[in-house]
């Protein structure tokens, strides 16, 4: 015989089944946070880091602590992220670098960027420049292309290290327009700089802020920046896919994510609140002023570009061979 339960009690069989998905939320945050930056302290994802960790602070009244945790290329951050407890209270701010691009640099990774988080949101993107040293006469990418097929393997350019994103967007610009530029590779951004500024290297692509000093002092010139649109910072400087490659888009990015099997509400509540404070005029101002650019995503969103993005620049590291380990 078939049993029929009243319909009262079908909805509180219902209500009760859905209870243990959204109670992890209710009362979220009771205590503070612990948003882990896989870098040193003063550079891009620290910057974001802390306005995103003020403004929680500011909103769920628990402090938000930024914890650095540098080494490894982000590397060690990321894996004392992922092994955290997947409950709300550690978050890590991961980047182009540690998601996209290390999983295929190092022969060992102790964390997998698709199945060791829970995505939370993007948060921001870091379009790159090309600048040159100004005894090259190119004025344009275009021309320095140009230039490159004349001077094969004559045209040095530098980075801030073997198979970070300076030196694997410069790979891509090679394989687009079929060029042969030498990679010198240096330690840290700031040591590729003081070498194109000398002569050492004849081409860098590098942040858009850092080189600025050095191109208002006629040290350095700027030919483009990566992204497919003109940057706010630098709103005279074109693109590189409307001066020569139309198909070149280039550009860092970071999010924010939590361990994998942090309960949905509790993502979902990071969600909403992190993308709200990202809208925020003041925040907007101060990235900008930065040569950061916003963006922001639904979880789904972000897991899809993680693996694109794997997808992506482990094809690149591969073409390239690059290695860091």
């Amino acid at each position: 015989m078939k049993l029929m339960l009243p319909l009262a009690a079908i909805l509180t069989g219902i209500t009760a089944a859905a209870l243990p998905a959204a109670a992890p939320a209710q009362g979220y945050p009771t205590k503070p946070i612990r948003m882990i930056v896989p870098f040193a302290p003063a550079g891009v994802a620290d910057l974001v880091a802390r306005a995103i960790g003020h403004k929680l602070t500011d909103a769920w009244g628990q402090q938000v602590v930024v914890d650095n945790r540098g080494g490894a290329g982000g590397n060690i951050g990321m894996e004392v992220a992922a092994r955290s407890a997947p409950d709300g209270y550690t978050l890590a701010l991961g980047n182009l670098g540690t998601l996209g691009i290390n999983p295929s640099l190092y022969r060992r990774v102790a964390y997998d960027s698709v199945k060791d988080f829970a995505p939370i949101t993007l948060v921001a993107g870091t379009p790159l420049l090309i600048v040159v040293h100004p005894s090259v006469p190119a004025k344009s990418v275009k021309e320095l292309i140009a230039l490159a097929k004349a001077r094969p393997g004559q045209l040095n350019f530098g980075s801030a290290g073997t198979g970070g994103p300076t030196h694997l967007a410069a790979e891509i610009l090679k394989t687009m327009a079929g060029i042969d530029i030498v990679h010198v590779p240096y330690r840290g951004n700031i040591a590729s700089l003081n070498a194109l500024a000398m002569g050492e290297v004849q081409i860098m692509i590098t942040n858009l802020l850092t080189p600025l000093p050095f191109i208002k002092a006629g040290r350095l010139r700027a030919l483009a920046v990566t992204s497919t649109r003109r940057q706010p910072a630098m709103p005279d400087i074109p693109t590189v896919a409307e001066t020569a490659l139309p198909e070149y888009n280039v550009s860092g990015w970071y999010g924010v994510l939590a361990p994998a099997g942090t309960p949905k509400p509790i993502v979902t509540r990071l969600n909403t609140e992190i993308v709200k404070i990202m809208q925020i005029p003041e925040v907007r101002a101060q990235f900008v002023e930065q040569g950061i650019e916003i963006f922001t995503s639904t979880p789904e969103a972000f897991a899809a570009h993680i693996r694109s993005e794997r997808e992506k620049w482990g094809e690149v590291v591969r073409k390239s061979g690059a290695r860091a380990d």
